[in-house]
């Protein structure tokens, strides 16, 4: 079983070392089990590229690095990351200012082993302040759905959504087609809603995945109620007659 942490990165040079540390950190005894740490580099004017250099010299887990003169959209540097990874990879998203846990792959190995016939795992996270403090009563917790219709309604509710506690195998994605790399914002929501349509329940896992850092230039600042009302009427229209034929109606009604 072989993992590949996938991270797009933009001018994060002061947080972005805790998350290469944090990958490397991974335990994966007694399983056994390879990990590798992808990381582009989009458009970094701050002295990224000199410390990934430097961070792949390092012994340790392989950390694998591209770099982009100008910025790309999330999506699309997750697709490019992606496809340097083997056939058979299981894919883990991690946001370049955030930290995973020292034994998230394990736990994740342990369910894909117990459910060798499930493509996707979704796990909980907490969320921390811009020092890693923790921030009471901000957790994220998972919900069990029944049946992918379920939960494909929950979330143009707006009542759940799925953010980077994910892991997903290589060919699931390939399957569906990946990112959609033009869009601007809730590029990963999209593809769990094709996971969704594709017939597929998560598996919920009794695990913690990550701890996600709010600070001053998260790119979520500013997604209120509204903002994240508008991402799923773009999500919802490209999938209108697959999400009427099962009978999930548009987010606001």
């Amino acid at each position: 079983m072989h993992f590949a942490i996938i991270t797009p990165t933009h001018q994060r040079r002061a947080l972005l070392p805790e998350a290469v540390a944090s990958v490397r950190a991974s335990i994966s005894a007694p399983l056994d089990f390879s990990f590798e740490h992808l990381i582009n580099d989009n458009g970094s004017r701050d002295g990224t590229a000199a410390y990934l250099r430097e961070a792949a010299a390092q012994p340790g887990p392989a950390l694998r690095h591209w770099h982009h003169a100008a910025r790309q959209l999330a999506g699309l540097a997750r697709n490019q990351l992606i496809q340097e990874t083997a056939p058979e990879a299981w894919v883990v998203p991690l946001d370049d200012d955030d930290i995973i846990l020292q034994r998230t792959l394990y736990h994740y190995a342990a369910q894909i082993n117990s459910n060798p016939d499930r493509p996707w795992f979704v796990a909980d996270f907490l969320r921390v302040d811009e020092h890693g403090r923790y921030l009471p009563n901000e957790d994220y917790y998972a919900w069990q759905f029944d049946t992918p219709a379920d939960m494909l309604r929950a979330i143009f509710r707006a009542e759940h959504f799925i953010q980077g506690n994910v892991c997903y195998s290589r060919a699931f994605f390939d399957e569906v087609g990946g990112y959609d790399g033009k869009l601007p914002m809730a590029e990963d929501l999209d593809l769990y809603v094709r996971f969704l349509l594709a017939g597929q329940l998560p598996v919920l896992c009794p695990h913690i995945s990550h701890l996600h850092r709010f600070h001053a230039s998260n790119v979520s600042i500013g997604v209120d109620a509204d903002k994240h009302n508008a991402d799923l009427q773009v999500i919802y229209a490209k999938y209108a007659k697959q999400l009427e034929a099962q009978g999930i109606a548009a987010p606001g009604q």
